[in-house]
């Protein structure tokens, strides 16, 4: 039975990739025997196509030219960084493989400046808990989280300026999670909920506070959050990431 848009309480798999990709400023990619640092030389289509855009004279460009049938064996990694100053501040690491090639319609281009397309063959997400693989039809259909591009924003701000407001939502989980905590920050923000890494003297946990229903922008998902705080009950929607001390 596929579940209902009711019961749905997370982005799948496909959708963090998206959200993933959507927001990353740079990616490492590793060729044969090659590796490159890319930062700002990337784009991603509305079906999840990676697409770069490197000088003409380029080595990678030229590699790829010059491979056997112009496609050239390729494996892109993207690092997902929480935006606030927390332990374990990587979130997920995404990982595409495939063939670079030829962007079409980039032969007739005039500017000093070669497009290359990544063929897709197979992609993947890790988080803190596990990897999987995701479908290749799911990405395309998959799209990105609506908060993706302004939640860096929306974080920071929050722990920067409103520490109160974090210290209330916390609240929420109860006395038992909150004992022996020494920081209490926000970590990341969907359009299902905003989740605080709650530090301890050794280790931490993640609680996942749930809107009421799912948001589509920022000003809906800051409502949900004076929401939360206006709920004032306990919330069981907690994840711990590793034990508690």
């Amino acid at each position: 039975m596929n579940p209902t848009t009711a019961s749905v309480t997370a982005p799948t798999a496909a959708e963090r990739i998206r959200s993933v990709l959507a927001r990353a400023g740079s990616l490492t990619l590793t060729t044969d025997g090659h590796r490159y640092d890319l930062i700002g030389l990337h784009t991603v289509d509305s079906k999840g196509q990676v697409r770069l855009r490197l000088p003409a004279d380029s080595p990678l460009a030229a590699r790829t030219v010059s491979a056997p049938r112009g496609a050239l064996a390729a494996l892109l990694e993207f690092t997902d960084i929480s935006p606030t100053p927390v332990r374990a501040r990587v979130r997920a690491k995404v990982t595409l493989s495939g063939w670079l090639a030829l962007a079409d319609g980039t032969e007739d281009d005039a500017d000093d400046s070669a497009g290359l397309r990544l063929d897709l063959a197979r992609a993947t997400l890790e988080t803190g808990q596990d990897m999987v693989a995701v479908g290749l039809d799911e990405l395309v259909l998959a799209e990105a989280d609506p908060l993706a591009i302004e939640e860096a924003a929306m974080l920071t701000h929050l722990a920067d300026a409103h520490q109160d407001m974090v210290a209330k939502l916390s609240r929420l989980a109860g006395p038992r999670l909150l004992q022996g905590v020494v920081r209490v920050q926000p970590v990341a923000l969907d359009r299902y909920a905003i989740t605080l890494r709650c530090e301890y003297a050794r280790g931490h946990c993640d609680l996942r506070l749930l809107f009421s229903q799912p948001v589509h922008d920022a000003a809906q998902a800051g409502a949900g959050i004076q929401n939360l705080l206006a709920a004032g009950r306990d919330c069981p929607h907690r994840h711990p990431t590793s034990s508690r001390p």
